[in-house]
């Protein structure tokens, strides 16, 4: 019995780890995701627009950022689900900024030299921020569908002109949180809550049967028997004791029973 419930305990941790190795498996054409919505007050572009990943440019003085996530404050992002942050810039200085695009890139949380997906590069045609003046200007981005859960680092960047020279400025860098598609229920999910219930009914059914044998064991056992009669005693302590004071006194009362 315990032979086969070990047996099957393995076949389930193996189609676990199989299922886990099964959704690892990454799509080499879906590593940059592409697809923005169309603005015509912004100029957004979303085809053939540059990649900007592999420049890197130094922000400039008086040029401040902030990111919010409108409909997402947990920053929960589900994977292959198009999600939205909102790119607030505030120019402090003398010039006009002119707003090239926006980028962003997935990490690990404990080494940004390890790059998981370049996300898609959002361009502009005609977005312009006036001195001592503020603008507003939208994101839109998705993770690999492929990915697996668990958190990660985001790291977002707005790169723009000033008077012909390039600028940027990050955004954003922090932490955001990659579910499943599909909200919180789904093959996974539904499959290792079957194999924990799997597991908790074989490891009751074994403690059950052994608590059954340790109680026909007790059952088996032979009980001591208690022997009550009378006291005999031995005829070479007779002999020893004859002719003494405990002899007479038995002899007396052997008399008096009589």
């Amino acid at each position: 019995m315990e032979i086969r419930v070990f047996c099957v305990l393995a076949l389930l941790l193996f189609s676990s780890s199989f299922l886990q190795v099964a959704r690892g498996q990454t799509d080499p054409a879906a590593e940059v995701v592409e697809g923005t919505e169309e603005a015509v007050d912004l100029g957004i572009v979303g085809d053939d627009v540059q990649d900007f990943s592999s420049e890197s440019y130094t922000p400039a003085a008086g040029v401040e950022t902030v990111c919010v996530f409108p409909k997402n404050p947990s920053k929960v992002v589900a994977a292959g689900e198009e999600s939205e942050l909102l790119v607030g810039m505030k120019n402090d200085g003398e010039s006009h900024l002119n707003i090239i695009a926006i980028q962003a890139s997935v990490h690990l949380p404990f080494d940004h030299r390890y790059l998981v997906q370049n996300l898609s590069v959002q361009a502009f045609n005609n977005a312009t921020v006036p001195p001592s003046a503020q603008a507003t200007f939208p994101y839109i981005f998705a993770v690999s569908k492929f990915m697996q859960p668990g958190s990660f680092d985001l790291v977002g960047t707005i790169i723009y002109e000033i008077d012909q020279t390039a600028y940027q400025n990050v955004f954003y860098n922090g932490t955001i949180e990659v579910t499943e598609p599909g909200g919180l229920l789904s093959v996974e999910s539904v499959f290792l809550f079957c194999l924990a219930v799997a597991l908790l009914g074989l490891l009751g059914f074994w403690i059950r049967g052994q608590i059954q044998s340790l109680s026909k064991k007790t059952k088996r056992a032979p009980k001591a028997k208690v022997e009550v009669g009378t006291a005999t005693t031995d005829a070479s302590t007779d002999e020893w004791l004859q002719g003494t004071a405990y002899s007479q006194s038995q002899a007396n009362k052997l008399k008096k029973k009589k």
